[in-house]
């Protein structure tokens, strides 16, 4: 029985694999390909892997105390994270990480960039381009890292007039979220665009209705997935946030115009107390799958959350497929091969 890649339905630890048969005999179990979901954490900088198609479970402790922002390169099989923290200001990159299958280890840096980060929120990567965006000041801030072996050069800083968190390329397109509201920007060939040190405008700038503040964003499969987290504290913020699923999102997204509003109609909205979201930080979307993964901060002090059949249903109050508990999860990152 061959297993079909990247079925989940949550049931060893935190995601497992559900299976197919293409011929007669039962008898033998193949599991083909990886499906990796790598966290971080705020809690002590540590990485944590869960094998979604065998169900084990890996935490990386790092030279870090503090991340967030984590990108896998198969290239070199190796993890990237954006440390944060007083004294570590900087990507750290982890080698060989694969090799090491222990339930529980202690890495050891293998290299990192100039520290030039304050605060940041969130990592994007373009071939060897890595890019970071950091909300330390009023107006957001893009540093522009260039990958080259074993070393990282600050090629650049961009600056934003507003606050930034989660950023996703799409094709040469960087796509970022304006904290403290519901905007959503574009900066079209972010890369070749942004050479040198400057503050720039976004190419578009729309609003996406029904969101009170955007926070986390992922793109897969002409789908985007904005997250919600409304308040931040107070009240009932542990249960006030939501997600955003978008699909046939590049036509919806052009069909605005700069300074629009792209209606609630054309979005499916998942929120209410059932969902157990109200800081949802960072997300990750599978189209293979139709499946979201939520870095989810206000709820039993982290956990992430999956929810199944995203883009297919109506949305709503609708509970996780799957949880699990990890402690100030910060990022996510989904690798599949």
């Amino acid at each position: 029985m061959n297993i079909s890649k990247f079925l989940y339905v949550g049931a060893i630890g935190l995601f497992a694999l559900t299976s197919c048969s293409d011929d007669d005999d039962d008898s033998t179990v193949v599991v083909d390909g990886t499906a990796d979901l790598y966290a971080t954490s705020h809690t002590d900088g540590s990485v944590t892997k869960y094998d979604l198609l065998r169900g084990g479970i890996t935490t990386y402790s790092t030279e870090a105390t503090d991340a967030e922002g984590i990108y896998y390169s198969p290239d070199d099989d190796s993890f990237t994270i954006a440390a944060r923290g007083a004294t570590q200001t900087s990507l750290q990159t982890y080698l060989s990480i694969s090799d090491l299958i222990d339930a529980s280890l202690d890495l050891t840096l293998d290299f990192s960039s100039p520290a030039a980060l304050q605060s940041p929120r969130d990592l994007a990567v373009n071939g060897n381009i890595y890019v970071v965006s950091d909300n330390a000041n009023d107006n957001g801030r893009f540093f522009v890292f260039e990958k080259d072996g074993t070393s990282f050069t600050l090629r650049n800083t961009v600056t934003v007039e507003f606050a930034v968190w989660g950023i996703e390329f799409v094709g040469n397109d960087l796509y970022a979220v304006v904290d403290s509201s519901s905007d959503l920007s574009v900066f079209t060939n972010f890369t070749s665009s942004n050479m040198t040190d400057a503050t720039v405008a976004p190419t578009k700038r729309i609003t996406v209705e029904g969101i009170v503040r955007t926070h986390g964003l992922d793109f897969d499969g002409d789908t985007m997935i904005m997250t919600d987290i409304a308040a931040a504290s107070g009240g009932d913020f542990d249960t006030d946030g939501g997600f955003h699923v978008i699909t046939n999102f590049d036509s919806k997204f052009d069909a605005v115009e700069n300074g629009g509003t792209l209606a609630v109609e054309d979005q499916i909205r998942f929120a209410g107390d059932a969902t157990l979201l109200g800081n949802p930080v960072n997300v990750v979307y599978d189209a293979e799958t139709d499946a979201v993964y939520i870095a989810e901060l206000a709820n039993g002090g982290g956990k992430i959350n999956v929810y199944g059949n995203v883009s297919s249903s109506n949305g709503g109050n609708v509970a996780p497929t799957s949880s699990a508990v990890l402690s100030g999860v910060s990022s996510l990152y989904l690798y599949k091969d």
